[in-house]
């Protein structure tokens, strides 16, 4: 497959790459075995059971020691191998353990020869996710970061009406993503000096950088606000600054309600773009202007169906046949992960 193939089926965000000959579909099996490096992350659960579920996949276990891991895997049914087995069976690994193992994971992984999909946030340090992406890049292995929203349709919409130039020049972004973190958590979360923005914001950072590219500067306002005996930063905002368009980004673990409240805006000189609720998604555009399939004015954009993580694991499944490349480059991935970590003046 070229680059010109590659490029009619990709979303217009997608950043195209050579398939190394490794990943040639003469050489993968239909169904490609996967395991899991851990099982404490709140993701993992969920995408343990898309993959003992899933045709595309073979489940070939979970390495998982902790009483909490154990314990996940039992209620699941998943079966639990150890690390030796993992490396032998496995062609891809997903991370799925504690935050700060979630870098030292993924290379072990990798220097044992396997893609990986490695949880966010990727790590705590900047030499840590350098480490990881250097190594995939010599190895020639797909390194896929966990984003949940990557595939929610209202991004992708956003995504490819950015880059088409739909909505014009962006000149501001606002997101807003909320929870009312259980007491039991907040220690998780503040093993880290990022806090709430490090691990739940960084899925807005994710997508205002993929749209936006390398802010300029990055000032956080990360405050305890919570009265709780921790020093967890709960009350979170931070000001991105890029050549011609700011984002604001405000990040809580404090709000009340059934649901958290969860929203993506996008501002350019042809249109708004809003996403709101992000889950399920529910998108407007208001254009100036008809563009592409949207008509000028106020509109609803009707969305396909959409379940978390399936577009992820899909997309890692085509790549790793030699199908198509991953949507989101190394050094895309790379930017990210310093972002991210600006954002939680943790860099």
């Amino acid at each position: 497959m070229n680059r010109r193939e590659f490029l009619s089926t990709a979303v217009a965000a997608t950043v195209v790459l050579s398939t190394p000959l490794s990943l040639r579909a003469a050489e993968t099996p239909r169904r490609i075995p996967i395991g899991f490096l851990g099982a404490t992350y709140s993701h993992g659960p969920e995408k343990i059971k898309l993959a003992m579920n899933s045709p595309e996949w073979e489940f070939v276990g979970v390495c998982e020691s902790s009483a909490a891991g154990r314990q996940t895997c039992e209620k699941l049914g998943a079966k639990r191998i150890s690390q030796e087995e993992l490396f032998e069976r496995a062609r891809v690994v997903a991370v799925e353990s504690d935050i700060r193992d979630h870098a030292a994971h993924a290379l072990l992984a990798l220097k044992a020869g396997k893609h990986v999909h490695l949880e966010k946030p990727p790590a705590a340090k900047l030499a840590d996710m350098q480490a990881v992406v250097a190594l995939a890049r010599e190895k020639k292995l797909l390194l896929q970061i966990g984003f949940m929203w990557r595939y929610n349709p209202g991004f992708r919409a956003i995504v490819e009406a950015v880059r088409q130039g739909w909505l014009g020049d962006v000149f501001l972004i606002r997101g807003f993503i909320s929870n009312n973190l259980a007491p039991a958590r907040r220690p998780e979360w503040g093993e880290f000096p990022g806090g709430a923005m490090f691990e739940l914001g960084s899925h807005l950072v994710d997508a205002t950088v993929r749209l936006l590219g390398k802010p300029k500067s990055v000032t956080p306002f990360l405050r305890h606000h919570g009265k709780f005996e921790d020093s967890l930063k709960d009350n979170n905002v931070a000001v991105l600054e890029f050549e011609r368009a700011n984002a604001i980004l405000v990040n809580t673990a404090l709000h009340v309600g059934a649901k958290p409240q969860r929203s993506f805006e996008v501002l350019g000189t042809k249109g708004t773009a809003i996403l709101q609720p992000i889950e399920p998604p529910m998108l407007s555009l208001e254009l100036a202007e008809a563009a592409g399939p949207y008509q000028k004015g106020a509109q609803s954009v009707p969305l396909p169906a959409y379940q978390r993580y399936e577009g992820d694991f899909a997309e890692l499944a085509a790549a790793v046949r030699g199908e198509r490349a991953l949507a989101v480059s190394l050094d895309e991935e790379l930017l990210v992960a310093e972002t991210v970590l600006r954002v939680g003046e943790m860099s």
